[in-house]
This record gives structure tokens, C-alpha cells and sequence, in this order.
């Protein structure tokens, strides 16, 4: 049966949290800085500091929806198909099969529910978002790095391990920048905002900011931004139609903060992968912008409760 539940996306900064009904609407929502990802200590003292963070955001929010007793979460990290334990996170290394859902269920006498944070976008994506007239969707983000999570008719699939869909640390090139998994000419290092930003400051003569300022200064014709804007199009292009064709999905939606350059960076990504794909596939992949934006971790969260 469907259940009005509370929803969380957590981040390495930022918690947000909200009141989502069974139709997918978001009725109350809160945000709040936790800076998980500078917590120390040993794994049981950043355990504890975790399910004290996001406890406080469901305290929060309990008594403000009708007799709710279930807990949707996205949390950055790969979990064990099994037992839902949180096996490792990039965010906080310390922590090795974290049980996440069941450490919260017990102290706040709630069913919860987690899984990783890009799975449970593509999930908000697929059910309530872009994917929904869909079968299967791979839902792409384009933030500090690049994540992607992939729902297989109508499953979310986290591979046997909780590992699948690591996109962002598909290898692009033989030489380039160092990645942060440890390799080198990931997707990450050249299409994430991260990347845009840093590649642009590491060869112009002037300093920006943030990848939007990279895109203003490209709309404004500076050389050095197209360039760098068009190969992170080029690079993704060509990182969908491998996946594609491994996976034959038909639809993508991607969404991040790169997306703000999406008239730039989509030109090239269609004509890589379109040059990639074997001719069956040609003008058949419908990639789109995301419909939820920030909205579809927490709509996936809602929607671990709900399906």
C-alpha cells in the first residue's frame, strides 16, 4: 500500500528532507548543512555522528505529516543488495558495512529504507520525473563529479555488489588529468562541473569562480570555454553510447549543475554518440534533461517506501 513517508537526500555538505505523499508530492521540505563529509573519528564515532544528523532532520519533520512510519533515504555510497548495509562511502572512508537503515529504525521506531543517492535519482526520475513513459532509464548527474544510476524495467539495479553504473570512472582516454578513484581520463575529469571549472582556470590566464562563469564566458565567445564546454559534450556523448550499447537503453536523463549549460554542451554530445552508436541505434536514444532537478533524490527516496 502507498504511504505518505519522509524522504531524504543526503549529501557530503547539505541533508534535505521532506513530507512526500504517495502521488510524489512534496508537502513539507527542510534543508540543513550537516558537513558529513568532515566528520572524524573511528567507524562506530562517524556512525553514531551520522544517524544523530539525520535523525535530527526526521525529528524535524515528524508530527508535521499524519501518522508516518516509513523513511526513504538516498546517501552517497555503495550498498550490499543483501542486507541494505552501506558498505563503503566516498565521503567518509572510515565506514565499512554500515547497517544505516536498521541503526536508524531502531532508535527512531520507524521502517527505513536507503540506498545509494544516484540510484534513488534515477528511481525519482523513472517514476515521477522525465522516465516515466519509459521501461528502463539511466539517469546521468553532472555535479562535483558524475554519478548515474539505471533502472532496468521498471527494477532499480545496483549491480551484485551495490557497484553498478560508476559512469562517472569510465576510462575516456589514454592520458589526461588524475581522477579521484585513483585512475586517470575518467568521464569525471572532464565532464563534471569540478572538471569544467578546473581545466578552464588551469589554462586560461584569467580566474573564474564556477563552471556557470565558464559558460557565460563561452556565450560571450572566449575560446578557451567553448573548448573546453564542447569536449565535456563530446566526452559524454561518447561515454552514453558505450553504455548504450552494453545496456540498450533507450532513455537518459541527466541533470547537475552542468545542465545550466546545456545549450552548449548537448550539440556535442549528440554528434559523439551519435558517431559512436552501431547504425540500429542511430537517432533512436532519447536523451533529456531531468524534470525534478534537485527534487528527484528525494522523489526516489519516497519512492524505496512506495514501490
Amino acid at each position: 500500500m502507498s504511504k505518505t513517508c519522509i524522504a531524504l537526500d543526503v549529501g557530503g555538505t547539505n541533508i534535505r528532507a521532506a513530507i512526500i505523499d504517495a502521488q510524489g508530492k512534496i508537502l513539507q521540505q527542510h534543508s540543513y548543512t550537516a558537513q558529513l563529509s568532515q566528520i572524524t573519528g573511528n567507524q562506530q564515532e562517524v556512525e553514531q555522528q551520522v544517524i544523530e544528523h539525520i535523525s535530527a532532520n526526521i525529528e524535524v519533520l515528524l508530527g508535521q505529516g499524519e501518522n508516518i512510519q516509513h523513511v526513504g533515504i538516498g546517501f552517497p555510497g555503495f550498498f550490499d543488495n543483501q542486507q541494505g548495509h552501506l558498505i563503503a562511502s566516498p565521503n567518509m572512508p572510515v565506514i565499512h558495512n554500515f547497517d544505516l537503515s536498521g541503526q536508524l529504525s531502531k532508535k527512531m521506531n520507524l521502517t527505513v529504507s536507503a540506498q545509494n543517492d544516484a540510484l534513488c535519482a534515477a528511481m525519482g526520475e523513472f517514476h515521477y520525473g522525465v522516465g516515466q513513459s519509459s521501461q528502463s532509464l539511466m539517469h546521468i548527474t553532472l555535479g562535483t563529479g558524475v554519478g548515474a544510476g539505471l533502472v532496468i524495467q521498471g527494477q532499480a539495479y545496483g549491480g551484485d555488489r551495490g557497484m553498478a553504473m560508476e559512469f562517472g570512472h569510465l576510462r575516456m582516454a589514454k592520458t589526461g588529468d588524475y581522477c579521484g578513484c585513483g585512475n586517470i581520463a575518467c568521464l569525471e575529469t572532464f565532464a563534471s562541473a569540478t572538471a569544467v571549472l578546473r581545466r578552464f582556470n588551469d589554462h586560461s590566464q584569467t580566474s573564474v569562480r564556477t563552471a556557470q562563469e565558464v559558460y557565460q564566458l563561452a556565450k560571450e565567445g572566449d575560446a578557451l570555454a567553448k573548448l573546453i564546454l564542447s569536449e565535456a559534450g563530446n566526452y559524454l556523448g561518447s561515454a552514453i553510447a558505450e553504455a548504450s550499447k552494453l545496456l540498450d537503453i533507450k532513455h537518459i536523463s541527466i541533470s547537475g549543475g552542468l545542465c545550466g549549460a546545456w545549450d552548449m554542451i548537448y550539440p556535442y554530445l549528440r554528434q559523439s554518440m551519435e558517431a559512436a552508436l552501431i547504425p540500429p541505434m542511430r537517432n533512436n536514444i532519447i536523451v533529456q534533461q531531468s524534470s525534478l532537478g534537485d527534487d528527484a533524490g528525494l522523489l526516489g527516496a519516497a519512492a524505496l517506501v512506495n514501490r
